[in-house]
């Protein structure tokens, strides 16, 4: 049957009607008629009340090139368009052009602007660079190559700390640093106290410093030698140079093989070297065990 006769039987009917454009449509004579079609129903658009419509999700459409879902918003009341969904109430705001909804789930992606409040869970996240005033973090922090590490506890790298020309290792101000393990490649420090201590004693009794190892005196008169502290195991040396006569003494913490001290040279530049060990230090006093070699000179 052409077209043309299949029109001019709608047009008899008295249920259809046909206009001069040739659209069918259903007599308003007959308002509980119904179309009962077999088959796909199409047309450009479609209009009236769609209340008793199942199967469709109300203003989505699909995406041909991409084959995704979007949501249209249509309609709008006092600036913001609510549509009630299953699991939560999605909120368009036209002034801000903010969508909101109280849950997000699937994959987003992106560029996120503003605050980021409310965002949880455990999700792994893969940035490029990350700029924060403050990050805490309660478990492990791991990275390969930083700028700059200020840490208020400890610091603990796995393969060691490599510092570049010019970097330095000391506390900023006034503090201590404390080295653990094997510092047999340290070099241009100064390990144990060993440095050295000089002064130039005349008729006077003279306190040595025991934070140094090795003592230096050029003495002129009586002079005594004592010591306070020290640490218990420590060795020091004292070489004595006679800048005139010189009388030396030495106060009862030091104890001599002999049971009494040796007798020093006292012409005017005899040289001797004298050594002993830090046996005990406590209330119960200093204890050195000493012992001389006299004029080198």
């Amino acid at each position: 049957m052409t077209r043309a006769r299949e029109l001019a039987k709608l047009a008899n009917s008295s249920i259809f009607s046909v206009d001069s454009s040739n659209n069918v449509g259903i007599n308003s004579l007959t308002p509980d008629a119904k179309l009962d079609v077999v088959g796909v129903v199409s047309a450009t658009q479609y209009f009236g009340d769609g209340s008793n419509l199942t199967g469709i999700v109300a203003g989505a459409t699909l995406n041909a090139s991409s084959g995704t879902q979007r949501l249209v918003v249509t309609s709008q009341t006092s600036g913001s368009m609510t549509q009630a969904a299953t699991n939560a109430d999605i909120t368009y705001d036209t002034s801000t052009n903010t969508l909101s909804a109280t849950t997000f789930s699937g994959a987003f992606s992106g560029n996120v602007t503003g605050t980021a409040g409310g965002l949880t869970g455990t999700p792994s996240i893969v940035v490029q660079d990350v700029t924060a005033e403050t990050v805490s973090i309660a478990g492990t922090i791991s990275y390969e190559d930083v700028t700059n590490v200020n840490s208020v506890g400890l610091v603990t790298a796995g393969l060691g700390i490599r510092i570049g020309t010019g970097g330095t290792v000391g506390p900023e101000g006034v503090g201590v640093v404390t080295y653990f393990g094997d510092g047999s490649q340290l070099t241009g420090i100064s390990a144990g106290g060993i440095g050295t201590e000089s002064a130039t004693p005349a008729n006077t009794v003279i306190t040595l410093d025991l934070s140094k190892q090795d003592h230096k005196l050029s003495v002129t008169g009586v002079t005594t030698i004592t010591v306070s502290g020290g640490t218990e195991g420590d060795s020091h040396t004292v070489r004595i140079i006679n800048s005139a006569s010189a009388t030396i003494g030495f106060s009862t913490y030091f104890l001599f093989p002999s049971g009494s001290s040796p007798s020093f040279p006292t012409t005017d530049g005899a040289i001797s070297l004298m050594s002993f060990t830090v046996n005990r230090v406590g209330a119960a006093g200093t204890q050195l065990l000493a012992g001389a070699s006299l004029n080198f000179s």
